[in-house]
């Protein structure tokens, strides 16, 4: 059975607080698992939520800083402890290639896994699978920064009344399916087009381009949101977002399901974060992220 949800593995921006870890997310997307911006204390995170090394196929670092890639160097080690059996692809911005090979190499192990570095460095597509595109966008940080994003193809969907009026059914609709015609009837007449899901992650950053690029139409965001609305000096400052910044791109993209995250510790109420979204206009589903939440994507339209 094929599973879409994201696990929440921290929350916390800058430094860790007793009740939020570092940041850390694991997109489960069928049998792949993708996981963001692995912050210190990411492998015992994993092991709370239930989630293994074998479970990775992809790790997206956003930037380099701390508490969003300490992590790494726990996370590999462990990924070649368990020789984990499959190839997995790492994805960081280029001009930080000398911190990932520090953490990669951060103590002496045995390395027993293909681990394959792919650098990013401008905007673009950095891998196409049956299952999704996987793009990325630069942000706009004091350090340099890359959002990304999965799309699915599109496929379609059957439309059981138009398969009955052509007198289309049981193992002729999979052949139809498969061949895209049977005896003169397009697949197009019996079929509407279902549109891929689609999935953004933007840590770190002022609003830019690429925050709306990435949000574009998104069925689940996960966004970053340090500051509420009162602090958006800090924010443009420090090279981050607000609570209202974010929903009001998300708002303005069509996102369905807006997760917001990475919460500074000055911070006490979580519900205001929730409040100043609303209140900047954004009334699709909205969820304040906690350690070890899991959120599913939404259903199809």
């Amino acid at each position: 059975m094929s599973v879409r949800e994201l696990v929440v593995l921290g929350t916390a921006s800058q430094v860790p607080t007793r009740h939020r870890n570092h940041n850390g997310y694991l997109l489960r997307w069928d049998g792949e698992g993708i996981l963001f911006d692995p912050g210190e204390g990411t492998q015992r995170q994993m092991l709370r939520a239930g989630a293994a090394a074998h479970d990775l196929n992809r790790i997206c670092v956003t930037h380099f800083h701390g508490d969003h890639s300490l992590g790494l160097a726990g996370v590999i080690q462990r990924i070649n402890l368990d020789k984990v059996p499959h190839r997995i692809t790492a994805h960081y911005p280029r001009s930080g290639r000398h911190f990932f090979d520090r953490l990669r190499y951060a103590t002496a192990y045995r390395e027993t896994v293909s681990l394959t570095e792919a650098p990013v460095d401008a905007d673009g597509i950095l891998a196409t699978t049956e299952a999704y595109t996987l793009q990325a966008r630069r942000l706009s940080h004091p350090v340099e920064s890359f959002g990304y994003r999965l799309v699915e193809p599109d496929g379609r969907r059957m439309l059981p009344d138009r398969l009955a009026a052509h007198g289309i059914k049981g193992p002729d609709v999979s052949r139809i399916q498969r061949e895209g015609s049977l005896n003169g009837v397009p697949l197009e007449a019996v079929s509407e087009v279902r549109r891929g899901q689609r999935f953004a992650f933007v840590m770190d950053t002022r609003l830019c381009e690429g925050v709306h690029a990435l949000a574009e139409g998104c069925d689940l965001l996960v966004i970053e949101s340090t500051f509420l609305d009162g602090d958006e000096g800090l924010a443009e400052e420090y090279g981050h977002l607000t609570a209202g910044q974010a929903a009001r791109a998300a708002r303005d993209a069509g996102v369905r399901h807006l997760v917001l995250t990475h919460f500074s510790q000055r911070y006490t109420d979580p519900g205001e974060f929730e409040r100043q979204a609303r209140a900047a206009g954004f009334e699709g589903e909205l969820t304040v992220a906690s350690d070890l939440l899991r959120v599913p994507l939404p259903k199809r339209r």
